[in-house]
């Protein structure tokens, strides 16, 4: 495995997985995909906020990234990540390997908060980040639709700097 810092050469890569999420699961609630364009930008944007994991055939096999949880100077210590993992890669450590680069990252970054918002579609999600070290702060039941039914919103968070 190689982790690395992601460019904007990865975009087309972390659109089709990102993408596949959006298509194929209730994960998001989202049912607005990227363009590789967009995703190029959301890259550039969030540099030293957005790493890539490749296998050993230099194949995209997931990524974690974080940016602002809500608007407003308020929040500003305050960052909310996502994380995705191509199927084959998944049950190996690379999730934590990745989360604890992002950790690593948004502390340096002087944030203070991590927040991870998880529909109630993915329990792996939720089982994961409570071995992240992530605890359940909220739970917004119904507050997302999609194809057809009703989702709830398990909100997690760690502190991840002491001060």
């Amino acid at each position: 495995m190689i982790l690395r810092a992601a460019g904007p050469d990865d975009a087309s890569a972390v659109t089709t997985l990102w993408n596949a999420m959006i298509r194929d699961t209730a994960a998001t609630f989202t049912t607005q995909e990227w363009t590789v364009a967009a995703m190029a930008t959301r890259i550039t944007e969030r540099r030293g906020a957005f790493w890539v994991a490749l296998d050993d055939a230099a194949a995209l096999a997931g990524f974690v990234t974080f940016g602002p949880f809500r608007s407003g100077p308020g929040y500003g210590a305050t960052i909310e990540h996502t994380v995705i993992l191509d199927a084959a890669a998944q049950g190996r450590g690379l999730g934590h390997l990745l989360m604890d680069t992002a950790e690593a990252g948004a502390r340096d970054m002087g944030h203070h908060i991590m927040v991870a918002a998880i529909s109630s579609a993915n329990p792996k999600a939720r089982n994961f980040h409570a071995r992240q070290g992530f605890s359940e702060t909220g739970y917004m039941p119904q507050v997302g639709r999609k194809a057809g039914q009703w989702l709830d919103l398990i909100l997690m968070q760690k502190t991840i700097s002491a001060s």
